[in-house]
């Protein structure tokens, strides 16, 4: 095994797991009529979050252990390819709160361990691209650090950032070119340099220094973009460059359609 990569893949994963108990702690003391306040995703609430990031993690664990199943996931996938990931939550969100609590708390511990002991250096089978252990882990961070925002909006709650977003960064710095193909555009053929600035006070920094085109600000505001969790125009973020420019505009570190958005909150 690559001690390495084994390493990065145990520190998301210890990530993965303590941002999911920063949201656990959020709905665990809910009754069922807080189970149904809606969040700021559109028809979406915190019951429905949270059987998406449940059925999220079994379909995951399901990819990496048990082929039929992962075949009928497939299957159904296929059936309805711009619907069956709402169907799932909308279906599922039926249950008590208690009951979906439980699912989604079952399922986290079970996705680390599968994701732990999967065979060094093969990937998972997925909706999209196989994906290897640790991005796997990362993606599951990044979807869960941006519904726990949509939770803590719908209690009026404020989260505290936390350095732990760099797995959020680094996933939408490395989805540049993606988030260009989902808009049928031509990605750049060279580098950015970027400069963000973490929640501790860290500087995060990837290309080269001398690159001409940049974005500087902070990360966490960077993570909010590429989550789509708020409108640029009220981040901290500062595009030199036309490309640059371009792709705050359509930056996104999650597959799949790029969605609406949210709104600026001021004109």
């Amino acid at each position: 095994m690559n001690r390495g990569t084994n390493a990065v893949l145990e520190q998301v994963l210890v990530d993965l797991s303590a941002e999911g108990d920063a949201l656990a702690t959020l709905v665990s003391g809910l009754d069922e009529a807080g189970w149904r306040t809606m969040t700021p995703a559109e028809g979406w609430d915190i019951a429905t979050t949270i059987v998406h990031l449940a059925w999220t993690d079994e379909s995951a664990i399901a990819a990496g252990t048990d082929k039929e199943a992962w075949d009928a996931l497939v299957l159904e996938a296929m059936a309805d390819p711009n619907g069956f990931v709402d169907a799932q939550a909308f279906e599922g969100a039926e249950a008590s709160g208690a009951e979906i609590f439980a699912r989604w708390q079952a399922g986290r511990p079970a996705l680390v361990t599968m994701l732990r002991d999967y065979p060094a250096g093969q990937k998972l089978p997925w909706y999209g691209p196989p994906m290897s252990p640790a991005s796997m882990a990362t993606a599951r961070f990044m979807e869960t650090w941006a519904h726990a925002l949509d939770v803590a909006d719908a209690l009026g709650v404020k989260l505290e950032p936390t350095d732990r977003l760099r797995h959020v960064t680094h996933l939408g710095v490395r989805t540049r070119n993606y988030a260009y193909s989902v808009h049928q555009l031509e990605p750049p053929t060279e580098e950015f340099r970027i400069d963000l600035v973490s929640p501790s006070g860290e500087l995060w920094s990837w290309g080269p220094q001398d690159a001409a085109q940049t974005l500087t600000g902070s990360a966490y505001d960077f993570c909010l973009l590429v989550t789509q969790r708020a409108h640029r125009d009220d981040l901290d973020l500062v595009a030199t460059g036309p490309d640059v420019d371009r792709w705050l505009d359509i930056a996104q570190a999650f597959a799949g359609p790029s969605g609406e958005g949210r709104a600026a909150t001021h004109g």
